[in-house]
């Protein structure tokens, strides 16, 4: 009757990101360029919202 897609999923290139150490085992992929400090305290007042 209907054929199912398979979900395509794109990801992105590591190569073309900066990496953001957090702690051992937590690392964030941000834009080349951008601060890594603002990344840092933007993971730290999200995850802080979740904790509530």
């Amino acid at each position: 009757m209907f054929e199912k897609k398979q979900p395509s999923f794109i990801t992105p290139d590591l190569t073309k990101l900066q990496e953001v150490i957090i702690d051992v085992k937590t690392r964030i992929y941000i834009a080349v360029g951008a601060d890594p400090k603002e990344a840092r305290s933007r993971y730290f007042a999200r995850i802080g919202a979740k904790k509530i």
